[in-house]
């Protein structure tokens, strides 16, 4: 049925159930292998939580979607906020570790760490004899209650920790789920992405737990596996979660794929050459989310037909002399944004830039996003970016990446023929790969790390 746009505000601090509508015998998550419902889902949460210690914070790194699930869910209900990481290495999580004493970690598979770690696989297994079957009520929680403390990328600098309320992020959800799947019956949702960054939980968790959506199990990355897991959930709706990066080797690997109910991608900006081929590819339409990390998801568009971003319900932008500002009810607080936007309604602006990706030569201004865009439209050119490099200075040239089987001077005179002569990069190195991570994006670490590799 179709779903209502539901504002919540965190100023009321309602209860709001975990599970949103709750019908217990709708699938809630399904695999190759079997279909659980929402009445499994809460049976083996009780016995998840019953099994968990006290704290105040845990780290949650479970791979697999349904222990992730599993754990978030179980550390909300014991009062305990889900510490979500960057990612799973020994150093990054001791790191963060310092700064919240007690933790411990939830995991679904041995990891190399230094802080007290239980595998939610094995408590989950050696929990099943306890299990019943009764009907067991659908948990309430406080608006207002920390779920969440959500570590970003670095790929603007420094990692920044970013908390996320249970109503916002149930907030977010529904109107994502009012503008995605709002006239779909059951939709599966299948992604790409990872469920501890903001976009993989919101399009993932969240739409399970808060969007009347089944989430698939599987986090296909191959084109093949993506392939084989749409076919095996094509007897419903299916919504593919994914990133330009994921959506541009899905395209050039040239697989037949089925027909879906529609693409979603977000991570970086999609060029239009590929949100065109994504939508013959899956004879769908695509949808871009805009958003960031410290409001979450805030507007949408119809790629291949607009340039303009439409506001999600509820949200509103104020632009001011420190920059534009959103607003929503949901939010915990105001958030400025790191973007240049043209406003142009109440509802649509135009993204311009991200503050920190507007470069100046030469008296001339650019987006480093827009020129990596410019370079991979070019025919031959499997992957590259803009970027500058670490010594800053006045009037710095940008510099690029590039993977391709194309002559060095071949791309550059096609770059020629596409911008203006200041912005050719300074040099253009040719690598095997890009360090991009599992959302895509590439860290500013990561880049000059390589760049210091590479040789003219």
């Amino acid at each position: 049925m179709p779903l209502p746009t539901e504002l919540i505000s965190l100023s009321d601090n309602a209860l709001l159930p975990l599970l949103h509508p709750y019908r217990a015998h709708a699938a809630f998550l399904v695999s190759d292998q079997s279909v659980l419902t929402q009445a499994d889902f809460l049976r083996d949460l009780a016995m998840v939580r019953a099994g968990l210690p006290s704290a105040a914070f845990v780290f949650n790194v479970c791979e697999d979607r349904y222990y992730f699930l599993l754990a978030f869910c179980a550390a909300l209900l014991n009062n305990s906020v889900n510490l979500l990481p960057p990612g799973r290495q020994r150093a990054t999580l001791a790191q963060i570790a310092r700064d919240y004493p007690g933790c411990y970690c939830l995991s679904d598979s041995d990891i190399d760490r230094d802080i007290p770690c239980i595998n939610l696989r094995t408590l989950l297994e050696s929990s099943q004899s306890n299990t019943t079957t009764e009907a067991l009520p659908v948990p309430l929680i406080p608006a207002q209650q920390l779920a969440a403390i959500a570590f970003t990328s670095g790929s603007t600098g420094t990692p920044s920790a970013n908390k996320k309320t249970w109503g916002t992020l149930a907030g977010t959800a529904r109107l994502l789920a009012a503008r995605f799947t709002g006239q779909l019956t059951d939709p599966t949702v299948v992604a790409t992405v990872p469920s501890q960054h903001m976009y993989g939980l919101e399009m993932t968790v969240m739409m399970a737990l808060q969007g009347q959506c089944r989430l698939h199990r599987d986090k296909p990355f191959y084109p093949a596996d993506i392939q084989r897991v749409l076919l095996s959930a094509a007897a419903a709706p299916v919504m593919l979660v994914s990133t330009p990066v994921h959506l541009r080797a899905l395209v050039n690997a040239e697989l037949p794929m089925p027909g879906i109910a529609g693409v979603v991608s977000a991570t970086a900006p999609l060029d239009a050459e590929l949100a065109a081929a994504t939508e013959q590819c899956f004879h769908t339409q695509l949808r871009e989310i805009y958003g960031c990390t410290e409001a979450g998801s805030m507007a949408t568009r119809a790629s291949t037909h607009t340039r303009h971003w439409q506001l999600l319900d509820g949200f509103s932008l104020t632009a001011t002399d420190s920059g534009v500002v959103a607003r929503a009810p949901h939010l915990a607080e105001e958030a400025v944004l790191q973007d240049q936007l043209a406003l142009q309604d109440d509802d649509h602006f135009l993204l311009l830039g991200r503050n920190a990706d507007m470069i100046n030569v030469a008296g001339k201004r650019a987006s480093l996003a827009d020129l990596s865009l410019k370079l991979l439209a070019i025919e031959g050119v499997h992957d590259g970016v803009f970027f500058l490099p670490e010594q800053e200075t006045a009037n710095q040239r940008p510099v690029a990446l590039v993977v391709s089987d194309l002559p060095v001077k071949q791309i550059l005179q096609q770059l020629a023929l596409q911008m203006d002569a200041a912005f050719l990069p300074r040099p253009l190195r040719k690598v095997d790969r890009l360090p991009r991570n599992d959302t895509g994006k590439l860290t500013r670490a990561a880049l000059h790390t390589l760049w210091s590799q590479t040789h003219d």
